[in-house]
């Protein structure tokens, strides 16, 4: 297959002739921000999402219940509008913060979202086509590759 692709790359002038390296095309990346810096991660229908916040001095007063306010505000299944998967949206901080004290440390902080009822095949019929009011179409000029089961966080 890395011959065919080192082949095909040379005849459409993507390679100097004679060389066969292969161009890997970058996305753009998953974090955000200067002074605190944010790395989102994980898959919506996968095991889960996730979050790394960088740049968050130690001893700031933090814990899961304000993150959690946040996403039961979003949860899905409330409303004819959203999916009707049955998602708890739990929060877990797994680093970062002291769980005794509250207080971050001062190193990355890390948070999970575990999925419980995800479920990738149920989109096996949107292969074909972007789902509306989805990032698919973002996510596939991004890293130009589909993810029909849930493109990111």
């Amino acid at each position: 297959r890395l011959a065919l692709l080192a082949l095909a790359m040379s005849a459409s002038g993507l390679v100097a002739p004679g060389r066969q390296r292969a161009q890997i095309r970058m996305g753009m990346g998953n974090s955000f921000g200067r002074c605190f810096r944010i790395s989102t991660w994980g898959e919506s229908h996968g095991g889960g999402v996730g979050v790394v916040v960088d740049g968050c001095p130690p001893r700031v007063p933090l814990t899961e219940e304000p993150v959690q306010f946040e996403l039961n505000r979003r949860r899905p299944g409330q409303s004819r509008l959203t999916t009707p998967r049955n998602e708890s949206d739990t929060v877990e901080i797994l680093s970062g913060v002291d769980k005794e004290s509250g207080v971050t440390l001062g190193t990355p902080i890390a948070m999970l979202v575990r999925n419980k009822d995800q479920k990738s095949n149920d989109y096996d019929t949107m292969a074909k086509a972007y789902r509306p009011s989805h990032a698919d179409a973002t996510y596939d000029a991004k890293y130009g590759v589909r993810a029909v089961g849930g493109g990111g966080p």
